[in-house]
């Protein structure tokens, strides 16, 4: 893939992002025309409809397409610095040191004290986790060693997920409720303060995930390879790991345990596009964006009044494809 066509590319996908943000505004309980979007953009028009675009239903889709670019962003990074296809961004135990922190704020009752608590306890959660994923991998040797990474990582969400059952059999029924609900992923509690905030974390990580490309490559090659040619593999890995994890960290936080988004848009890319990680990471935050935003649509509007758990629509869409995926490898 030449520059020029990489670059067309990642613009596509970029109108495709802008296109798919236009038609969640337009969905809803509320429907809306092209024409009335815009004018509330504007702060014109109907009051109502200004209020219904301005507040809600923008604020939600930024969250929702920052939340898949930073998912597949980190899983197309795990995928090239574990050399496993079917890595994904809460390999190191992210999910459940996160999942841990927010069950934990729900179930002891503080949640309800401030909108802030639970996010600022999942992300707490998930760095407590990263941590401890590291320091068992650095216990066992200097470098920082693939295979050890994802035993450690097996066993810590292992480990969380017995303190989240723990955690879920003390709690009352309300709160029970509320903690599943949390763990399957929502944006129902958007807001410009919490895009605001994501939007400052997010987009530099992405930023630099995207400049690790050509490392990335390498890495994907082998680590020996990537050595012989200059890389330093071990900066570049713990960087890489690092940021994936920490940004995969900020995603749960702001909108709860979403699997398969991670996985499934860096292979629609490969498989598109092929293996190149200067275009593959880009594009594949890109898609995730746009994927992310229409599933929360689909969540918002399939059951109206009742709306679904995000995470129930992506898995409905990630598992066909993780399976047809496993059937592929093995053929």
């Amino acid at each position: 893939m030449t520059p020029r066509s990489g670059v067309v590319r990642l613009v596509g996908l970029g109108v495709l992002v802008v296109v798919v943000l236009v038609a969640s505004i337009r969905i809803g309980a509320v429907p809306l025309s092209t024409l009335d979007v815009l004018l509330a953009l504007r702060g014109e028009g109907d009051s109502m409809v200004v209020a219904i675009v301005r507040q809600l239903r923008l604020p939600r889709a930024v969250v929702a397409s920052l939340v898949g670019a930073a998912l597949a962003a980190s899983g197309a990074t795990f995928q090239a610095l574990l050399r496993n296809p079917l890595a994904e961004p809460y390999i190191l135990g992210v999910s459940g040191g996160a999942a841990v922190g927010a069950v934990s704020a729900i179930v002891l009752g503080i949640a309800a004290r401030a909108a802030w608590i639970v996010p600022a306890a999942a992300f707490v959660g998930a760095i407590v986790a990263i941590v401890l994923v590291l320091r068992i991998a650095a216990s066992v040797g200097r470098s920082l060693d693939t295979g050890i990474l994802l035993l450690a990582g097996v066993v810590a969400g292992s480990f969380f997920n017995a303190c989240i059952l723990l955690a879920l059999t003390l709690s009352d029924a309300e709160s029970f409720r509320s903690a599943v609900f949390w763990m399957m992923g929502s944006f129902a509690g958007s807001s410009w303060s919490a895009a605001g905030l994501f939007a400052i974390y997010c987009v530099p990580a992405i930023v630099a995930l995207v400049a690790l490309g050509r490392p990335l490559n390498l890495m994907a090659i082998g680590e020996e390879t990537a050595a012989h040619l200059g890389t330093s593999v071990e900066r570049v890995k713990l960087t890489a790991y690092g940021v994936a994890s920490l940004l995969a960290a900020a995603a749960v936080a702001v909108s709860g345990v979403i699997g398969f988004v991670g996985l499934v848009m860096p292979h629609v890319v490969r498989l598109a596009w092929g293996n190149d990680y200067r275009f593959l990471v880009p594009a594949s935050a890109l898609l995730g964006a746009a994927f992310l935003t229409a599933a929360d649509t689909v969540a918002r509007v399939a059951a109206a009044p009742t709306e679904l758990p995000v995470g129930v629509v992506t898995a409905f869409v990630g598992v066909p494809f993780f399976v047809w995926l496993l059937r592929r490898r093995t053929a």
